[in-house]
Order: structure tokens, then C-alpha cells, then sequence
């Protein structure tokens, strides 16, 4: 690259940095005060494709001392991977000839044509994209950085989905949930160098793609706004369905610090009827043969707990021994032909599993157990929702607005005692 080309893309790189790559028509410019989010796209993988996109053309730069490492044609792909002569301490990017650059801890691109977008796996990006080498042996971390409003636009869809007219108010209330919760959780990872994962670990986050007119018409509507207690950024909670009622978030988390917003609330409307019955994870039912559920327990009840030999034992019983406030399963005991397991609420879900690759929806149930000879043959579960049902239920959002509710008394219900402020 000419001296002169590679000064005048740095100039465009650092002018969309202070832009924050805007995209008229869609992505509003960053207001003053306007927090950034670092969202990790993947981590400790082995090889990132970079560009693709035929409309625009990547400048990369070195991710420590900012000069310029060269661009990306429109069109082109290039490949980032470890380092080998480093051990993946570093990485090097792959041109499309065979070339490779020079290794670097870490590099950062962005689009510099305009109202375009960074490019990574094949997925675009508003802000700027990072690849970073990790420790000797392991693999890169992929970072997207951007604007939290941003952000959020490629948020509410994927987590709530598109929704009718006049559901219009669980999507501004989902807006402000996920705001609230990004917000909240800046600098969780601090240690891994970024703020969520792009996942069912934080938030689902599918970048430019997600975004729809609904999603940003909710975002400019509830710019800034977050919700609070007493002054401080609430712990954002959401789930699919509660079932009957939302759970304490003690119920659902064994580390679980009680919070007076993060109570249980009743999503009844009438005797019998639910705002949330329009889900269909509303009600549920599970099935096992012994079987089955000899093979399940052998694969997850050591992820919890130590237990002797090589596999459970005969099982006698499955019961449910205590339970919470709010009505779900607070333990559960597993009978064995020698003995015994009591597994805590929060782990309920992952062990009592319908399938080896599938949780429990959820721990509002009830359980049928069928026996033969003092063993079990059959066990079945009749339960209530999906999720920890900890904050904000989706369905019931959804159908709190289809009876006319704003999205302010949605969260206020939700979200006891909490106020709704813009902080920028």
C-alpha cells in the first residue's frame, strides 16, 4: 500500500471511529454520554473470515499502536489465525494469494465506505470489529464494538421477535430491558477483555441482520432509557413464559442475592387465565421410560454432584421435596436402588433433562411416578412456562400489551418499585 493511501485510510478510520459508523435512515448518531459495548462474537476459535461484503472495502489497522496494517478489497476475504510460530500468542492474516501479514496481538477493522459495515464470519457489523490473539495454545476472540443503541437494535428482534400492532408495547419494553441489562453488565468480563457474549449466555446478538424497522422505531423511542432502584441500574432479568407467576431471582440462581424488584408477581388476569397462555410453552408435559432416564442421569447428575461407579444404580423414586415461594421446584430427590441424590432447584433443569441436548423448559412442574416391583418404569412431568422466570416474561409482556398496557406499566409490574430514567 502507498504511504499516501495508507495515511489517508487511517484519517477515514479515525473520522468513523468518532462517528461511530452511522447509518442513515436506520442507526441514529451516538448522542453525548452514549456508553460502548463490547460483544464477543466468538472465542477461542481457530480461524475468522474477514470481509465479503462486494459494496465495501475494510481498513485494517493494528489493534495496539493503531497503524495501518492494510485494507480489504470490496468482495475479498481474508482469514485471521494464530500464529504458529508464536504458538497463537499471536495472529496473522491470511490474503486471499497466500500472503500472510506480519503477526499481531490484535487487529481492528471498520468499513470506511460509507453506510456500510464491518464484516466477520459473514455477518455484518455496525462499529468496528476486533480479533485478538489469546495465550499461548489458544485461540482467538473475535469483538464487536459499538454504540449501546446499536446494539440493542440487533438485540430486541432476535430476543422477543416480530410483533403485531398492537403488541407494540412489549417490544419498547423489551428495548428497554436489554438496554438495561447491557448497561448493567459493562465490564462482567472484564478479565477476557470484552462486556457480553453474543449468546443465550448474555443476550442473543445477531449484528446488522437482525435489526428490523420495529426494533429501531423501539430503540429511538426509549433512547436512554434504562431502569433503576433507588438510584441503581437494576440486575435486567428476562425470560420466555412464567407459567403463573414470575420467580424470585433466589429461587432460580443458587448465588442469588434477593432483590426486592426481582420478587414473584402474578400474571393472572382472571380466575384460571393468564396474560402468558398464549405461549406454547404455556404448558408442557415430559415423558421417560426407565430406561431413558437411567441414560439421562448417568450423562448429568456428575456435572452436579460426585457419584459412585460407573452409572446410577436402579431408580426407585423421583420426587419433588421442597419448593419455592413462588411454587417451582426448589429440590428434587433422585432414589436409587442404593441410595440417594437431592438436587438443588437451580440445577433441576439441567439434570431432569427431556433430552441429553435439551433443559427442562422449566421447574414449575408436577411428576407422575409409575412403579413396578419397587422400581420406576415411567416418569412424567406436567409443567408451567420456559425459562428461569426471574424479571420480565416475554409472553406475558406480549400479552399485557394486547390488553392495552403500556410499556411502562408492563416494566413497573415486572419490575416492583423500579423507575424508568434516561441517562443519556
Amino acid at each position: 500500500m502507498r504511504p499516501s493511501a495508507t495515511r489517508a485510510l487511517a484519517s477515514t478510520f479515525l473520522a468513523l471511529l468518532a462517528l461511530g459508523c452511522p447509518h442513515p435512515g436506520a442507526a441514529p448518531t451516538p448522542t453525548a454520554g452514549e456508553p460502548e459495548l463490547r460483544v464477543a462474537l466468538a472465542v477461542d476459535v481457530q480461524s475468522v473470515v474477514l470481509g465479503g461484503d462486494a459494496s465495501g472495502e475494510l481498513f485494517v489497522t493494528d489493534d495496539g499502536n493503531g497503524q495501518a496494517v492494510g485494507s480489504i478489497p470490496a468482495g475479498a476475504r481474508w482469514i485471521a489465525i494464530p500464529d504458529s510460530a508464536t504458538r497463537g500468542a499471536k495472529l496473522r492474516l491470511v490474503r486471499p494469494d497466500g500472503t500472510t501479514t506480519e503477526p499481531h496481538t490484535g487487529i481492528a477493522l471498520v468499513n470506511v465506505t460509507e453506510n456500510r459495515f464491518a464484516m466477520a464470519n459473514a455477518r455484518r457489523y455496525r462499529g468496528r470489529i476486533h480479533v485478538v490473539a489469546g495465550r499461548a495454545g489458544a485461540g482467538l476472540t473475535v469483538v464487536n464494538r459499538l454504540g449501546i443503541e446499536s446494539y440493542v437494535a440487533g438485540v430486541v428482534g432476535p430476543e422477543i421477535g416480530g410483533r403485531r400492532p398492537d403488541e407494540l408495547a412489549a417490544v419498547l419494553a423489551q428495548a428497554v430491558v436489554s438496554r438495561t441489562f447491557a448497561v448493567g453488565n459493562r465490564g462482567r468480563y472484564e478479565s477476557l477483555g470484552f462486556d457480553a457474549y453474543a449468546d443465550t449466555r448474555d443476550q442473543v446478538y445477531n449484528g446488522v441482520a437482525a435489526e428490523t424497522p420495529q426494533a429501531w422505531d423501539a430503540v429511538r423511542r426509549t433512547a436512554g432509557q434504562v431502569l433503576r432502584y433507588r438510584g441503581e441500574i437494576i440486575d435486567a432479568f428476562f425470560h420466555s413464559t412464567c407459567g403463573f407467576s414470575t420467580a424470585g431471582v433466589e429461587e432460580a440462581f443458587a448465588t442469588g442475592r434477593t432483590r426486592p424488584y426481582l420478587r414473584p408477581v402474578s400474571d393472572q388476569y382472571a380466575k384460571g387465565h393468564y396474560y402468558c397462555d398464549i405461549s406454547p410453552r404455556f404448558r408442557w408435559r415430559e415423558e421417560w421410560d426407565a430406561q431413558k432416564l437411567r441414560a439421562i442421569f448417568t450423562r448429568t447428575l456428575p456435572a452436579v454432584m460426585p457419584i459412585g461407579g460407573d452409572a446410577p444404580s436402579f431408580i426407585t423414586d423421583v420426587e419433588v421435596t421442597r419448593t419455592t415461594r413462588s411454587g417451582r421446584v426448589g429440590e428434587l430427590r433422585i432414589v436409587f436402588e442404593h441410595g440417594d441424590v437431592r438436587i438443588p432447584g437451580g440445577a433441576v433443569r439441567s439434570v431432569l433433562r427431556p433430552e441429553v441436548d435439551r433443559s427442562l423448559s422449566s421447574t414449575a412442574f408436577q411428576l407422575t411416578v409409575t412403579k413396578d416391583g419397587g422400581r420406576l418404569t415411567r416418569l412424567v412431568a406436567a409443567g408451567a412456562g420456559s425459562g428461569h422466570a426471574v424479571g420480565m416474561c416475554q409472553w406475558g409482556a406480549v400479552g399485557r400489551a394486547r390488553a392495552g398496557q403500556d410499556h411502562r406499566r408492563i416494566l413497573s409490574t415486572y419490575f416492583p418499585g423500579t423507575t424508568l430514567d434516561r441517562i443519556y
